[in-house]
């Protein structure tokens, strides 16, 4: 009993230590979002500093600097672009680098307004959750359909057709990129959410496998009983296999959920007004627009970031449990 203990709480250990080198990134993303800007990146010889700091100032609200050995308040700015100090020894105009903040542990909280205030978040989150939640719905309804006919009605050739649609999903996603972009723009859908939208209300390969597989774990006795009552195939799949494919149905729209909420590449391609942009492009766009404002920057993809994190943790047991269930029948 007690070598078992010991095996558990060296696997715990082990586990622990490989799942701290995968929060690393993550770790240091919020650390960061939380530094002041003169902290993010240390000099050169000293190590990285993960504790946030935040500037230390006087009892006016004015930053403190440290220059040529001397401390004082920063008391404005000239108008090429120089700090005015307050030293003992009299006012100077230093430019920044010259200078150091005075720093303090704290959290730097000025960086969150500041990441608001340069993208326009609410219109980017609409967008972003309009695009998710119908793709999500799409999804689900039309790879259930589909499944169900794969996995509970029999008809000639399904079994090759299903490979074929599994085949779809071995070719690279690069090579239909140019034709399906060809197309929409033919059907005039480029610069509106419907190539974002449409293409998921026609099954997806992947949530048909998966929930073909659940299906096929379903007693074929209920639907037999059901039909024996009078009940309609749309009937059996309603009223009976829904309800009781819930945590697959769930896994399935958590997967797309979260594809959609960090998918860069197709509304990069398909959306050309900044107004209809999401999360993902409107990032990037600031990353580009403000490439020296990290501190914001990791502010605002830890806004985005979080979400996910949540709805993960709140959900992995329906989502565990869907992935495990799905496999029980080949």
């Amino acid at each position: 009993m007690g070598n078992r203990q010991v095996q558990r709480a060296i696997t715990a250990v082990l586990l622990g230590l490989f799942s701290m080198t995968f929060l690393m990134p993550f770790g240091w993303m919020l650390s960061t979002s939380f530094k002041h800007e003169a902290r993010i990146f240390t000099p050169s010889g000293e190590p990285p500093q993960w504790i946030p700091t935040t500037e230390v100032v006087d009892d006016e609200g004015r930053r403190l600097v440290q220059h040529a050995g001397e401390i004082g308040p920063q008391i404005g700015d000239n108008d090429r672009g120089m700090w005015i100090l307050a030293l003992p020894s009299g006012t100077v105009e230093v430019w920044p680098d010259e200078a150091e903040v005075l720093q303090r542990v704290g959290f730097h909280w000025e960086n969150y307004p500041a990441a608001f205030g340069m993208i326009d978040f609410a219109l980017n989150l609409r967008n972003t959750l309009f695009i998710c939640t119908m793709a999500v719905i799409g999804t689900v309804l039309s790879s259930s359909l589909v499944a169900y006919s794969f996995a509970r009605i029999p008809w000639r050739g399904r079994n090759v057709l299903f490979v074929m649609v599994l085949a779809t999903m071995m070719m690279p996603y690069q090579v239909v990129l140019i034709p399906l972009f060809v197309l929409y723009r033919e059907l005039g859908w480029t610069g509106t959410f419907l190539p974002l939208i449409v293409p998921y209300f026609l099954g997806v390969p992947f949530y048909i496998f998966l929930l073909r597989q659940f299906f096929m774990s379903v007693p074929q006795d209920l639907s037999a009983a059901a039909r024996i009552d009078g009940c309609s195939e749309f009937g059996i799949y309603s009223r009976i296999i829904l309800p009781l494919s819930k945590p697959a149905l769930a896994t399935c729209a958590l997967f797309m959920f979260l594809f959609q909420w960090g998918d860069f590449l197709n509304p990069l391609i398909y959306l050309q007004d900044d107004r209809q942009w999401t999360l993902a492009l409107a990032l990037q766009s600031f990353q580009s627009n403000h490439e020296s404002a990290w501190g914001p920057l990791m502010a605002m993809s830890t806004v985005i970031t979080l979400p996910i994190i949540a709805l993960f943790f709140l959900t992995q047991r329906t989502f565990i449990e869907g992935i495990a269930m799905s496999g029980l029948k080949g």
